[in-house]
């Protein structure tokens, strides 16, 4: 059996699809697996043993039309829609599957939940849905994502040069995406500094748009790691770390595939949708009567108090009481 596996993007919808893909190879054993997805994203599987990856642009109709013309080619027996976006359904439509599985209760699907999704639940919980709908058991919440032998003694000589090879850090995510500066907590480097005073090295980590953020903040307490790391890499230099402190942003859910807590920032989106997979106990979420507002700007009348509403103190609290509970683990 041929099975093709699509899911696109973004990074955090990527990492919350990976144990589902997993089942999904576990439950075909001998089957002949591929995952398709974007080109930003094909590192996450280049360790994964078993899995066939083509990547594809994610816009444009040329793109759109290569990738029909691929599926067809591969002449797939099944395939899971784990994107399930318009432009998925056009091609599940034209993919000239059998048996075709996706989130939406219509064509092109010819198994789904029988639902429409409304936010109503984790979108790892209805990710779960789509599987049981096409006879596939649930997945168990547990990111993953394969770490090849070259990346792993990358991670590890870094650490050895920065001192802190077996020693307590912290993984400090500050930033978010520039369209959602909503998301972003402004106590970092209070936090920073109280973890420091606590025996805790910091560690930022970050892409292009994390560089002066990061830069300010690592100027103050830690160290700058940012741009260093490819994604498995970053869930290597997470394996190490006592523990990850991020806002709701890609490298929260890379970081939950690194087996340790993720304490995450949420204020203008829905933590119940879209936390990372196994880390809910983590989150440290708004109460006020706006939040969420999926705002990417706050109005200004309300300056920003979802996320200064999180003190530095609270989260100190946190984590606090976890590493009593976790003592010695």
């Amino acid at each position: 059996m041929k099975i093709l596996v699509i899911k696109l993007g973004a990074l955090g919808d990527v990492v919350i699809a990976t144990p589902i893909i997993r089942r999904i190879q576990a439950h075909h054993r001998d089957a002949d697996l591929w995952v398709l997805t974007s080109p930003a994203y094909a590192e996450l599987f280049a360790a994964w043993q078993g899995i066939h990856v083509k990547t594809i642009e994610r816009h444009g109709l040329k793109n759109l039309v290569r990738a029909i013309a691929w599926i067809r080619s591969m002449r797939f027996d099944r395939i899971y829609d784990l994107q399930s976006n318009d432009r998925t359904s056009v091609i599940m439509a034209l993919s000239g599957a059998k048996v075709r599985v996706g989130n939406h209760p219509r064509f092109p699907y010819t198994h789904h939940p029988g639902y429409t999704y409304r936010g109503e639940e984790h979108i790892f919980d209805r990710m779960n849905r789509v599987l049981e709908s096409a006879g596939v058991p649930p997945a168990r919440p547990e990111p993953h994502i394969p770490v090849s032998d070259p990346s792993r003694k990358k991670v590890l000589a870094w650490l050895e040069s920065k001192g802190l090879l077996g020693k307590d850090y912290v993984v400090m995510h500050a930033g978010a995406s520039r369209r959602w500066e909503t998301k972003r907590w402004p106590y970092y480097a209070e936090l920073a500094e109280r973890l420091h005073g606590r025996g805790f090295n910091i560690v930022w980590v970050g892409g292009d748009d994390d560089v002066e953020t990061n830069r300010v903040l690592a100027s103050r307490t830690g160290v700058d790691a940012t741009g260093r790391f490819t994604i498995p890499e970053l869930v290597e230099l997470g394996r190490h770390a006592r523990f990850a402190v991020t806002n709701d942003s890609g490298p929260m859910h890379a970081l939950s595939a690194s087996g340790i807590p993720v304490f995450a920032f949420f204020g203008p989106t829905d933590w119940k949708r879209s936390h990372a997979v196994g880390q809910g106990e983590h989150v440290m979420a708004s109460t006020i009567d706006c939040s969420p507002c999926f705002k990417p700007v706050c109005p200004m009348e309300k300056g920003h108090a979802c996320m200064r509403g999180i003190t530095p103190e609270a989260v100190m609290g946190r984590i606090e009481r976890y590493a009593r509970m976790h003592r010695g683990s």
